[in-house]
């Protein structure tokens, strides 16, 4: 994980967590919802759902709010952010299964979907790869995996674009000017963010299939994908 996920461990930090995702993520609510839509496309009604970097909880509420039948099993490395997670979900953590750990430790499954928001961005390809091979196993054939982290072109002048971009954003949206640009300098220096065309490549090398995009918001992307039919 990158040196930026240390945050993630400061009480302090993770108590403000919830502020930070509208401010910074073009429609950070509809992305949560569209996200929960696309699960619910195949879903059957009764679906356990593997939710990769569920710290927080943000996501998780969204989902077991829309979707009440539904059973979930939250993976994040936090034991803060999964403290939050508790806190946010409330009387929904009856839907819930909280892991502390990396996805190794998540349970076989298999799963009838998965959902990977706003993690990736943290780990190098390397690991972006055994992450989503692991995702990938835990899954039933034929079933939809939904992800979405930060995104964009990596050529020198057009990431600064868009770096500035995200800064804007940010700012436009209440962010403190200061706070923005060290934001992008800890991107710059720490963040392993791929480009697109590598992000589906990943996906597919990791044996997922029909990949395609369902949102782009300035430097974030999502895309939705299928494990093989057997």
């Amino acid at each position: 994980m990158s040196k930026a996920t240390d945050v993630f461990a400061d009480p302090q930090a993770v108590a403000k967590y919830a502020e930070g995702p509208p401010r910074l993520v073009p429609g950070f609510a509809d992305l949560q919802r569209m996200a929960m839509l696309l699960l619910a496309e195949s879903a059957p009604e009764d679906a356990r759902v593997l939710v990769v970097g569920a710290g927080g909880g943000l996501e998780l509420k969204v989902f077991a709010e829309h979707q009440p039948t539904w059973r979930f099993d939250g993976i994040d490395p936090s034991a803060e952010m999964l403290k939050l997670a508790e806190a946010t979900l409330g009387p929904l953590i009856s839907q819930v299964d909280l892991h502390q750990g990396y996805i190794d430790i998540a349970p076989e499954g298999p799963f009838d979907a998965a959902v990977c928001l706003l993690t990736l961005h943290f780990v190098p390809s390397e690991e972006r790869s055994r992450i989503l091979r692991e995702i990938q196993r835990r899954l039933k054939p034929g079933v939809p995996l939904v992800v979405a982290h930060l995104s964009f072109p990596q050529a020198e002048k057009e990431r600064s674009q868009w770096l500035s971009r995200y800064v804007s954003f940010a700012i436009s949206s209440g962010v403190d000017a200061d706070k923005a640009a060290t934001a992008r300098s800890v991107m710059e220096a720490q963040l392993p963010i791929l480009t697109p065309e590598q992000d589906e490549a990943i996906l597919r090398e990791s044996g997922f299939t029909n990949v395609s995009v369902f949102y782009v918001g300035f430097t974030f992307r999502g895309w939705i994908a299928y494990t093989e039919q057997r």
